[in-house]
């Protein structure tokens, strides 16, 4: 079981001075995921709800099933989001949600 979770209720992807977005937000626009890299490639930065809970290069692994983008966590980047290990972004009702999939993959997060 993750222990963060996003609902995701819509979805971004953005581009702004060279770095590629990704953000799954939820109804209330209280709780988000955010998924950052410079355009011309290198490590991500992954946060959750808060700058505070981020971290460049957090991503051990990303899987996508059942409606579910499930966020595995780097055990040393963990002290980093609350000492949670996963973190699921639930996209059953996600408005936006294939685009961003798409550009999770060309970010080279999940497979093709």
């Amino acid at each position: 079981m993750s222990e963060l979770v996003v609902k995701a209720a819509y979805a971004s992807v953005t581009e702004v001075e060279g770095e590629g977005f990704v953000g799954f937000v939820d109804a209330r626009e209280e709780n988000y995921a955010l998924f950052r890299q410079p355009l011309a490639g290198g490590p991500v930065w992954f946060e959750v709800n808060d700058e505070d809970f981020g971290a460049e290069d957090a991503i051990a692994a990303l899987a996508l099933a059942e409606g579910s983008l499930t966020v595995t966590l780097r055990p040393e980047r963990i002290g980093r989001f609350g000492y949670a290990s996963r973190v699921a972004i639930r996209l059953k009702s996600c408005d936006g949600a294939e685009p961003a999939l798409a550009r999770l993959r060309a970010m080279g997060l999940l497979a093709p």
